[in-house]
Parts: C-alpha cells; sequence; structure tokens
C-alpha cells in the first residue's frame, strides 16, 4: 500500500517525530494526527485555560490537514478528542458538533491525564479524501 506524506502550513509544525497526515489505502483515506491549539504561524499555545479557545484553534488547525489532504470535515469518518478533564466535555461537544452539522463521524472521547504543552484538548481524524 502506498501512502504520502500530507504537510500544510496552514496547521502547526509537527513536534515530534510524525506528520500532520499520512494519505494512504491507494489515496482514498486520511489519518490526520491530533492537533492542538497552537497558532501556526507563531507556534504558540494559544487560550491558555480556556477550553473554548483551544478547541476553536484545534479545530482550525484540524481543517487546514484535512484540506491540504484532500478532504473536510464533512468526510470525516473517525475522530478520536482528548480532554485534560471530562469535565470540560459540554464546552467541546458544543464547538465540535459546528464543525459536523449534518452526520457527523464516529468518535472516542477519553480524559488524558497530559498532553502536549499542556493543552487541555486534542483532536485527531480519519477522512475520506474526496474527488
Amino acid at each position: 500500500m502506498s501512502r504520502q506524506i500530507v504537510s500544510t502550513a496552514g496547521a502547526p509544525k509537527a513536534i515530534g517525530p510524525y506528520s500532520q497526515a499520512i494519505s494512504a489505502a491507494a489515496g482514498q483515506l486520511l489519518f490526520c494526527s491530533g492537533q492542538i491549539p497552537l497558532d501556526p504561524a507563531t507556534g504558540e499555545m494559544v487560550g491558555a485555560g480556556d477550553v473554548r479557545a483551544q478547541t476553536e484553534r484545534v479545530l482550525e488547525n484540524l481543517g487546514a490537514v484535512l484540506t491540504a489532504g484532500g478532504a473536510s470535515f464533512g468526510s470525516v469518518v473517525k475522530t478520536t478528542i482528548f480532554l485534560l478533564d471530562l469535565g470540560d466535555f459540554g464546552v467541546v461537544n458544543e464547538i465540535y458538533a459546528r464543525y459536523f452539522p449534518g452526520s457527523p463521524p464516529a468518535r472516542a472521547t477519553v480524559q488524558a491525564a497530559g498532553l502536549p504543552r499542556g493543552a487541555l484538548v486534542e483532536i485527531e481524524a480519519i477522512a475520506t479524501v474526496e474527488s
């Protein structure tokens, strides 16, 4: 199976040994790495202590990666949301729902003991590449 690295300046550069996304299965699936609330222009964390602002930035970053890989929020089939505090679930869910207004993808949400750079939220996705 062939695989192709997808990278965009519209989302933060990887802060470790991983790619922003990988297109696989003959270019039909896009596996997006988890996005945290980093400003892609500065590499700095946004919304310190504000899960609402962080979730908005995470989804904007994820949208940039999806676009760079030939996908969109409408073609996402699975997401995983990692939260530092499951008490933030309602706020994150409210914002998330705006990005997936039609038929939302399958999803898992888990509480993590910690996230990179002290983030409050991280979201990863798998999407089909749009023809």
